[in-house]
């Protein structure tokens, strides 16, 4: 009798279900009954216990007193910002992203790939997908300097509405944190950091084992200012020190909140502003096996990147009483040292550390 085959290696599943080109969506809708080794996470949800039920980050209008004692908080009363807004919106934007995940698989795999190359627009599964220990449950559509005709027709419409409203609010934002630092208000934008943005649409589809995978690990995001508009499904969760969590924190269930916008501090927003401001840890769990997660997040970023271009903490922050906590850098510098780790780390901040 001939010996059974070896199983696959990690790399030789990472590849076929990468080849698919249909996503975690693809293997839902193939009827998968449990979840894929490559997806599994040894016991994802304990690393910290849930905070108490009711606590949850601020609601608030804009103001930096948030973002200093959070890192996160849920973003009100900004319906002036830009025109555009309404009492659909971002419900508008998220169901269209929804209807492009939901398109037949050989219609999205049309689009997917791992590098923008289609104009600034990309679809595929796990950023992090070949350096990660556990892949996550999730599908992603990113755009950067997105030409519109390649955006699909099926979102099209609603995420140039909503790169103009978020750029909008993200511009208000800015501007009271760089007050909020005892700066001129225009502080941030100047270092232009309203200037290179990155949308990212995420897609978590039903699980069948929720217990066993995860939508995103604990991160923390590496850009200068999220705005993130969510659904109502929930599953977004943030790490909050406070109170007897013998320091490693709590997480807290950042349920959603209707109409209201999700805000959170990136790691180089921690660093400009000398720790002032701090990135916190979050994370994506399955919660539900009805329906999918939707939720659209617009990074911003510098978008000035030469070689000649230097960050890191603002020189107005930094004296003798309070030296700089971070070394300057460029942004290549920056993203070649993001890209080249999972997602959940904390080394990319401890990178630049004096």
């Amino acid at each position: 009798m001939a010996s059974p085959s070896p199983p696959a290696s990690r790399a030789a599943l990472l590849k076929a279900f990468d080849e698919s080109r249909t996503g975690v969506r693809g293997l839902v809708e193939t009827g998968v009954s449990s979840v894929p080794d490559i997806f599994l996470h040894p016991d994802p949800y304990a690393s910290a216990p849930l905070a108490p039920q009711g606590v949850s980050i601020p609601i608030c209008v804009p103001s930096p007193a948030a973002a200093r004692d959070w890192g996160f908080f849920h973003l009100v009363n900004y319906s002036h910002l830009h025109p555009s807004l309404c009492d659909d919106y971002p419900a508008r934007a998220l169901a269209a992203v929804r209807a492009f995940n939901e398109l037949p698989g050989p219609e999205r795999a049309k689009r997917y790939g791992r590098a923008p190359v289609n104009g600034g627009v990309s679809y595929s599964s796990n950023v992090d997908l070949f350096r990660s220990p556990s892949a996550s449950w999730r599908d992603t559509m990113e755009l950067e300097n997105a030409d519109p005709a390649r955006i699909p027709a099926a979102c099209r419409a609603e995420l140039l509405d909503w790169d103009a409203v978020a750029t909008a609010v993200g511009r208000v934002l800015l501007r009271l944190l760089s007050q909020g630092l005892g700066l001129p208000d225009t502080t941030l934008e100047e270092a232009s950091c309203l200037d290179g943005k990155v949308m990212v649409c995420h897609y978590y589809p039903v699980c069948p084992e929720p217990e066993r995978t995860i939508g995103i690990v604990a991160h923390t995001d590496p850009g200068v200012l999220v705005v993130l508009a969510q659904d109502g499904v929930g599953g977004l969760q943030v790490r909050h020190a406070g109170g007897e969590d013998d320091g490693k924190g709590r997480w807290v269930d950042v349920k959603p909140v209707p109409g209201a916008l999700v805000v959170n501090v990136g790691d180089l927003l921690q660093m400009m502003s000398n720790d002032e401001y701090k990135s916190v840890e979050h994370r994506v769990v399955m919660n539900t096996r009805e329906e999918a997660r939707v939720s659209i997040a617009l990074f911003f970023n510098p978008g000035k990147s030469g070689e000649s271009d230097f960050y890191g903490p603002l020189p107005e922050l930094v004296s003798k009483e309070n030296p700089a906590k971070y070394r300057n850098f460029t942004i290549p510098e920056f993203l070649e040292t993001f890209f080249s780790r999972e997602l959940a780390s904390k080394v990319l901040l401890e990178h630049f550390i004096v």
